[in-house]
């Protein structure tokens, strides 16, 4: 699995995008979120990757300073009332992990997570043993996270040991109960 494969998987996630319009109130633009009606300043998001609904269809760019967005290549501005969806962003230690398992590991969490149902960006809480170990030789430890897709919980437990073999295991417990357990298995 190449860079580009691990991009394109984690694109096509569900429940990746916060979606709202966006209103320009005392020359500053707000966002104000679909689902939750809460309003925030859209410069809050600078950097950040956008989709604007223009032309009967999402465009991607990314949100530039003062209202602006780089889009197709080109500085444009974003328009009253617009439908707009932002990337959440990843819990930082939670997309750390995701950045250092290996592909076929990474391939098995995210298929399985969504088959589940859940998404990468419904983590809600990340604790990720493996940045206390970087250091370390022969790393071993759980890695715990948190899912909430807004009907389940899904709770995961990343048992890991690496050294001469590098040894994953994903157990998925759901709070109806259900439980799967992965397991992968690498020589170095």
């Amino acid at each position: 699995m190449s860079q580009q494969q691990r991009i394109k998987l984690m694109n096509r996630q569900t429940r990746a995008f916060t979606e709202g319009t966006v209103e320009n109130i005392n020359q500053q633009w707000i966002f104000f979120d679909d689902e939750t009606d809460e309003a925030c300043s859209i410069e809050d998001h600078v950097d950040s990757i956008i989709e604007v609904y223009r032309g009967g269809r999402w465009q991607q760019g990314v949100v530039e300073e003062e209202g602006k967005i780089l889009l197709h290549r080109e500085i444009t501005f974003l328009r009253e009332n617009e439908p707009i969806r932002i990337r959440k962003k990843l819990l930082y230690s939670f997309e750390r992990l995701l950045e250092e398992l290996n592909d076929d590991s990474f391939f098995q969490f995210v298929t399985t997570l969504n088959s589940l149902d859940f998404s990468i960006y419904d983590c809600i809480y990340s604790y990720n043993q493996l940045t206390f170990l970087r250091a370390v030789p022969n790393q071993s430890g759980v890695n715990f996270f948190t899912f909430d897709n807004e009907s389940q919980i899904c709770l995961v437990q990343h048992h890991f040991s690496y050294g001469k073999k590098d040894h994953d295991r994903f157990e998925f417990t759901l709070n109806t109960g259900k439980r799967i357990v992965i397991e992968k298995v690498n020589s170095q």
